[in-house]
């Protein structure tokens, strides 16, 4: 190893120490993608919730799904009665709706059994809006702070504040005979419907528009772990169907990487291990590979000496000749290419061809014919010639 690559590591094995130093004394930014998964400890996960579950449903069974409503509930119906073999509360999280149409009608046959749903998202499909009787809006202002209350009355005069991550979607159209008004949001004031619940069937829906209230940031702040717990109070007792994001094994990776990658420090340490590793190789290469030299590829001389072939013939007027050459190269072509024994140019031979090329049966047999009767004369004329190339170049063309 020489002086010059010594320094170009040190350089670079100093580049590295300074960065990864770098990286472990600088703060680490606070990450507020609301991803609502049970694994993440950001602001907008929901691992204290997942830690909590079991107090706030004391005695009740949990099972968490990471696949669709649809697929989670397939093997749990009964087709010969159409019926559940189950029977429970389904709870589903998100920051939107993440519903196909295939689990969205499965959660309403789900309900109309006798079940009941609890949707907390932001904004909620159009059909079940038009099933349920019921549409939402946005507010188109914004306040620093929003308030949450409940109807129930012993939690009158409750209130609870959020500063973040809160929705500014609403219901703004109810069906009052059969839905109940369960909660309210309030900004500047103005009051709004923020949490429904609509029967169905003999089950009911529960709808709430607000799903930072389960996430980690406001389950450790102030008393608004009450309002979460409240909220999940009007659950009916029961079986809990939970579809949590991280019991999905689509958002597992199967990589051998996977808890490297999840590390910030062990992932830069990797990717310049990496570029370190890429630039040695190309300081490497270039001392030791030896110059290539260039080949001057040998020239095609097929052609031209084909086209000289013809000219010639046809300067000296041959064009008896040069039909043979035709027919011969023709005849030899269809031997080689589709293993046609050419030597009885018969009605077997026309047929065999037309199955081999697909080619028109009628633009063979005048091939065949134009063939034979070239063998019949002595000469032929410039006429013959361009008759006779037209006829084999429709067969023997791709």
């Amino acid at each position: 190893m020489n002086k010059t690559l010594k320094i170009y590591i040190a350089i670079l094995v100093l580049i590295i120490v300074g960065i990864i130093f770098l990286d472990a004394n600088r703060p680490k930014p606070i990450n507020w993608t609301p991803t609502y998964a049970v694994q993440d400890k950001i602001p907008f996960g929901m691992y204290v919730l997942d830690k909590e579950m079991k107090h706030l449903f004391p005695g009740e069974k949990i099972e968490r799904f990471g696949t669709t409503p649809y697929e989670y509930f397939l093997d749990k119906y009964n087709y010969e009665d159409s019926t559940y073999t189950v029977k429970g509360n389904v709870l589903i999280i998100s920051e939107t709706n993440q519903l196909d149409k295939s689990s969205l009608d499965e959660l309403i046959w789900f309900t109309q059994h006798g079940n009941s749903v609890f949707l907390s998202m932001k904004d909620f499909p159009q059909a079940l809006q038009d099933s349920l009787g019921f549409e939402f809006s946005n507010q188109f202002y914004m306040g620093d702070s929003m308030h949450f209350t409940l109807t129930d009355k012993a939690l009158k005069g409750k209130k609870y504040v959020f500063e973040k991550g809160y929705s500014l979607s609403y219901f703004n159209k109810i069906d009052t005979l059969t839905t109940t008004v369960l909660g309210h949001q309030e900004m500047d004031t103005v009051k709004n419907v923020n949490f429904i619940k609509v029967p169905y069937g003999r089950g009911h829906f529960y709808l709430h528009t607000q799903p930072a209230a389960f996430s980690n940031y406001y389950l450790l702040k102030k008393n608004n772990p009450e309002y979460a717990a409240n909220l999940l109070s009007y659950i009916p007792k029961g079986n809990l169907f939970w579809q949590a994001k991280s019991y999905s094994d689509d958002n597992i990776s199967g990589s051998p990487m996977r808890y490297i990658l999840s590390q910030p420090a062990l992932k830069w340490a990797w990717y310049l291990s990496l570029i370190a590793l890429f630039v040695f190789m190309i300081f490497n290469a270039k001392r030791r590979q030896r110059i290539i030299p260039v080949k001057v590829p040998l020239q095609n001389t097929t052609v031209d000496f084909t086209k000289t072939i013809g000219n010639l013939y046809l300067q000296e007027g041959n064009h008896h000749t040069i039909i043979d050459k035709k027919i011969i190269y023709f005849l030899e072509k269809i031997r080689t290419d589709y293993l046609i024994d050419t030597f009885n140019l018969d009605e077997t031979f026309v047929n065999r061809l037309h199955q081999k090329t697909g080619k028109d049966k009628t633009d063979i047999e005048n091939v065949v014919r134009l063939i034979k009767r070239h063998r019949n004369h002595l000469d032929s004329s410039e006429k013959d010639v361009i008759e006779i190339s037209k006829a084999i170049e429709k067969i023997a063309q791709k």
